[in-house]
């Protein structure tokens, strides 16, 4: 995971400064997230882990976290199907626990994170696109370990983050559509030339062509792509 550069900050203020000076042109956006991470977790008081849980069309995962507590207690959350951060990113609602022992929401949960050495949280809402939502989570060890000044600089921050997996979602949304989009044009054009092969061979319309490619896919069980794969590559049409 990438570190900032920069020395650690001691205030809310400096860590919004160092995040302001963030050149997105020379940062990847897991980067971004990574920092906004690690910044989160130096200026929150006492010993933070911090994590940032994304859930792209209800699938939960955390990309980036400043310490294994916060994956743990992630992971921990998304094999429940409940917890602090699905909840805050599920409904954009922060969510804060003050002592793990006493909170009687999500019990298993609580007693999970009091045994790994969490008796606080603070999850903020990161509410990011259709279909993509997620939290930034600050994982303490002491009991009522955030403030309502705490609060405030945790609300401060999570935009950073909103904006960064915004930016990734949509990066790795045009991805997939570009992906797609060859993988269609390319079946398209082994399939053209395995019609070509047979109506060169058996004198076939177009229409006719295609409809042998599909009845050798219904009687192999196999896609009509392979079906032309094969014959364009073999000179064989499959048949059972």
């Amino acid at each position: 995971m990438a570190r900032t550069e920069n020395p650690p900050p001691t205030s809310a203020a400096e860590a919004l400064e160092q995040l302001g000076r963030l050149s997105l042109r020379e940062h990847s956006m897991e980067s971004v997230l990574q920092t906004v991470a690690d910044l989160t977790s130096a200026v929150m008081p006492g010993a933070t882990d911090v994590s940032i849980s994304l859930l792209v069309d209800d699938k939960p995962e955390t990309p980036v976290y400043s310490g294994r507590l916060a994956l743990e207690l992630d992971e921990s959350q998304y094999s429940r199907g409940y917890g602090p951060c699905l909840h805050a990113a599920g409904t954009g609602e922060w969510v804060q626990v003050d002592d793990a022992r006493a909170d009687d929401r999500w019990p298993e949960y609580m007693e999970r994170a009091v045994a790994a050495g969490s008796l606080s949280s603070l999850s903020m809402p990161l509410p990011i696109a259709e279909g993509l939502c997620g939290a930034l989570n600050i994982y303490g060890r002491e009991a009522h370990a955030f403030s309502a000044e705490s609060r405030s600089v945790a609300e401060q921050l999570a935009p950073y983050a909103a904006v960064a997996a915004g930016n990734m979602h949509a990066y790795a949304s045009a991805q997939d559509l570009a992906d797609n989009l060859q993988i269609a044009l390319e079946s398209r054009a082994v399939i053209d030339q395995a019609k070509g092969i047979l109506i060169e061979r058996y004198k076939l319309t177009p229409d006719q062509a295609f409809q042998l490619l599909a009845q050798a896919s219904m009687e192999t069980n196999r896609k009509v792509r392979a079906v032309a794969e094969h014959l364009v590559r073999t000179g064989e049409l499959l048949v059972r």
